[in-house]
């Protein structure tokens, strides 16, 4: 038997129900922030991964799934999606007037890393993010981490935690750099694996390392802060005073450099602090990159956006049950027919009913009465609707309400007039039930 390759994952029922909701949340949400959607191929150049998100980075070191194609063009799936909008951005020339400003953008889609397969990191899996191309502005950097904010919100997801930091500009990291190469050199043999691996090609994620060893070993390092320049921390301090106005709570975490290259300025994370899931568990990602665009190509253009893996958002809306009416679409009506005569009846019944805009199923195994309402009750309908020859005599239908266990046989031409009454009614207030039951027997 064939099976799908390590890392994947076939997605179906209740799992795809949350990654919809996902996605139809991350659409109503950046629509009101004035976002619109970008979709790039799934595979791009190399060299655009290699220069954008940087060649000491592990992502394009250890991860990246890279190839030569049939035209010996070296080709490699995107293992994130920011360097991709950028390079749509410099190639369709959508900075030219006859385009929004500030450019905003989203993304939902596949990406890919080779790396061990856990819960929630799998190695093709699927992100959504936001990018946006303005001048540099603190506003912007606020309003992005607000955006993000309100996405979780609406999923229904509490117990966050927003870890800020500033990495400041191009020259003062490169100057933090060296310092920290400097404290890390004679303590390289103590470093874990990953930290001898990184510290000379990418030091500041040393900082980042969750060994124990390699924490205690840099708590005296050299800090990042004391290297900005007072431009810089005022930068900072404008985009901290903007998401007080907002009433965001963050944490300044001087530890927190993100791994990519092409970071500067304002980087963040948002964590879960929830049990269930493991607490500060980072489910977003995102930062300023005043200097992508100009190095790809394009011109000098700040930008600033942020990821976030679907995987991992969707296993903890399942662990916290959150927004229980984000979960899979629930069946309005289940419709039971007995004999070949209320079975064409039934058949257009359930697709007039659809049209409507109600979830609606049937039988399609010509089984038993009874046991089409126990496929009704298993797939929890709110309402049966029983057709039979007794109803198709009298021009008539049954109708259940499966959670009230109220009954009415009503004329056809009441359901094809005013179903949407019937199905409130019976759904929604009893004492309303109670009274049209009265009326209807009158």
């Amino acid at each position: 038997m064939i099976q799908r390759p390590k890392g994947t994952a076939d997605w179906f029922g209740q799992e795809m129900a949350y990654m919809t909701a996902i996605e139809e949340v991350v659409r109503e949400v950046s629509e009101s922030y004035r976002f619109q959607e970008v979709r790039t191929p799934i595979f791009e150049s190399y060299d655009l991964f290699s220069r954008g998100v940087g060649n000491g980075t592990d992502i394009v070191t250890k991860e990246m799934y890279d190839f030569k194609d049939k035209g010996d063009r070296h080709i490699a799936l995107r293992p994130e999606g920011t360097a991709s909008v950028v390079r749509a951005y410099i190639e369709n020339k959508w900075f030219g007037p006859e385009y929004p400003h500030p450019f905003k953008a989203t993304y939902i889609g596949p990406m890919f890393r080779y790396e061990r397969p856990q819960a929630g990191r799998m190695r093709q899996f699927h992100q959504f993010g936001a990018e946006v191309f303005a001048e540099k502005d603190p506003r912007i950097d606020a309003e992005v981490i607000a955006m993000a904010c309100e996405i979780f919100n609406t999923l229904g997801l509490g117990q966050l935690k927003i870890a800020i930091n500033s990495l400041g500009l191009p020259e003062e990291r490169a100057a933090y750099r060296n310092a920290l190469v400097a404290y890390l050199e004679p303590l390289e043999e103590q470093l874990s694996a990953d930290s001898k691996r990184r510290y000379k090609d990418n030091p500041l994620r040393v900082l980042d390392s969750k060994d124990k060893g390699d924490q205690e070993l840099t708590q005296d390092a050299p800090k990042l802060s004391e290297y900005l320049s007072k431009e810089s921390k005022h930068y900072f301090e404008e985009v901290l005073r903007h998401l007080d106005l907002l009433k965001i709570a963050y944490v300044v975490d001087e530890r927190l450099v993100r791994g990519l290259d092409y970071y500067q300025d304002t980087v963040f994370e948002i964590m879960t602090e929830s049990e269930k899931f493991g607490a500060n568990t980072t489910i977003c990602a995102g930062g300023r990159y005043d200097g992508l665009v100009s190095s790809l190509g394009g011109p000098e253009t700040a930008g600033v956006g942020f990821a976030c893996g679907m995987e991992r958002l969707a296993l903890l809306m399942q662990l916290e049950e959150a927004n229980d009416s984000l979960r899979e679409n629930e069946l309005d009506v289940y419709v039971v027919t007995i004999g070949e005569d209320a079975s064409d009846y039934g058949f257009k019944l359930v697709n007039d009913l659809r049209s409507m805009g109600y979830v609606v199923d049937q039988d399609y195994r010509g089984r038993a009465v009874k046991k089409q309402f126990k496929q009704a009750q298993k797939d929890q309908a709110k309402l049966v609707v029983t057709i039979g020859e007794n109803e198709i005599a009298e021009s008539t239908i049954s109708i259940k309400a499966l959670k009230t266990g109220k009954e009415a046989s009503l004329p056809i031409e009441d359901v094809e007039e005013d179903f949407d009454g019937i199905f409130n009614r019976l759904t929604i207030d009893s004492s309303v039930i109670d009274a049209y039951f009265n009326e209807s027997k009158d």
